[in-house]
């Protein structure tokens, strides 16, 4: 079951500005506790270096713990969410960082003006039908060779999530992947998958994560 193509973006800016305060306060550590996620991040750093430096957009930031923490390595990057309240706890959170009110479906960013981009978990509330559509807004803002970073959760099923984060209210769906499905998607979009990773398999929520860039042989659109 999936949300209705014109509900889902609402939905989500609504349920995460009810959030906002309590999914932030529960993020502040959440990566010191995750080994993984930090090592495909200090990687995802390496290569936007090693392709020469440049803008780094953390797409579906949230309050901003991931892009104060690749902000710390040295990496010119700033955050974008489609929640208003998550973007005024990003601001708060970290104030000597960029953030903007934006959605993945259409980046206020020109063509070809980034080195890097991550959706680190970001992705999981798009429903099938609007992932090409977005993953094709990625390549578009990324440089030729930019790079990308997914993190998701891993699986084949989707579910509605009626409350979270402190017992708030919210309607949004979560949608599990393959990294194999996703990374059909970026084949499709342009990009080219350096690496599948899958974290936490003893768990009852493995994620994956997958590093590409952006594929320099096909023409523009």
């Amino acid at each position: 079951m999936d949300a209705h193509p014109d509900d889902w973006l609402a939905d989500t800016r609504t349920s995460y500005d009810r959030v906002a305060d309590s999914y932030a306060a529960q993020m502040r550590e959440a990566l010191a506790r995750a080994p993984f996620a930090r090592a495909a991040l200090n990687a995802f750093t390496e290569a936007v270096r090693d392709g020469g430096g440049g803008p780094v957009a953390d797409v579906g930031c949230g309050p901003g713990h991931v892009t104060a923490y690749l902000g710390s390595s040295g990496l010119d990057v700033f955050g974008i969410d489609l929640s208003p309240a998550m973007i005024e706890a990003a601001r708060r959170e970290h104030p000597g960082l960029r953030f903007e009110v934006g959605t993945m479906t259409a980046l206020e960013l020109a063509h070809a003006s980034l080195a890097g981009l991550l959706a680190f978990w970001s992705l999981v509330h798009v429903p099938d039908d609007a992932i090409p559509v977005v993953l094709q807004e990625f390549r578009r803002v990324l440089r030729p060779e930019g790079r990308l970073l997914l993190g998701f959760h891993a699986g084949d099923r989707s579910r509605l999530k009626t409350e979270g984060y402190g017992g708030h209210p919210m309607k949004v769906f979560v949608h599990r992947r393959t990294p194999e499905r996703m990374g059909e998607w970026l084949s499709d979009a342009g990009f080219v998958v350096e690496s599948r990773i899958m974290t936490e398999l003893d768990t009852a929520h493995p994620g994956a994560i997958v590093f590409a860039r952006r594929d320099i042989g096909l023409r523009e659109g």
